[in-house]
């Protein structure tokens, strides 16, 4: 179970310093490299703070995909506050914690796509906690919605 944890933190550090930490370093060569940043922990219980800490870099602050990691992706991510108005008026909930869980099923960032969430939250807190992170998170997102 060790193992396991270990693996989850490990993995999830390493995709965090891929998408979450761009930076633009190397002006001479104006060659933009991705900074490495240690990983930090958020509350399951703060929605808000996952988001920044783990969501923000390539989405933006605000959720409009415009983080500073958008210039490392093959695409950039969506609008995350358009999600309500691309699915007829309604917060497609469901199909937010599913993208959480099991990923977007695309191929917008290359080689390193969307964290899969779930398997990363599980090893580091185990299903009920996962769980709670992905309804936080979702809650989150959703306020981001224009009323």
């Amino acid at each position: 179970m060790l193992f396991r944890k270990s693996t989850g933190l490990f993995l999830l550090g390493m995709l965090l310093v891929a998408a979450g930490g761009a930076l633009v370093v190397g002006q001479e060569t104006q060659k933009k490299e991705l900074k490495k940043v240690p990983v930090p922990y958020s509350k399951p219980t703060e929605g808000a703070q996952m988001y920044r800490d783990y969501c923000a870099a390539c989405h933006g602050k605000e959720g409009t995909g415009d983080g500073p990691a958008v210039e490392f992706l093959k695409a950039p991510p969506p609008d995350l506050r358009t999600l309500a108005q691309r699915n007829n008026g309604k917060y497609p909930a469901e199909k937010v914690a599913a993208t959480l869980r099991f990923g977007p099923g695309t191929h917008a960032h290359g080689t390193l796509e969307m964290p899969i969430w779930g398997p990363l939250f599980h090893a580091v807190g185990g299903r009920d906690v996962a769980q709670l992170r992905i309804h936080n998170l979702n809650a989150f997102v959703e306020s981001l919605q224009p009323k």
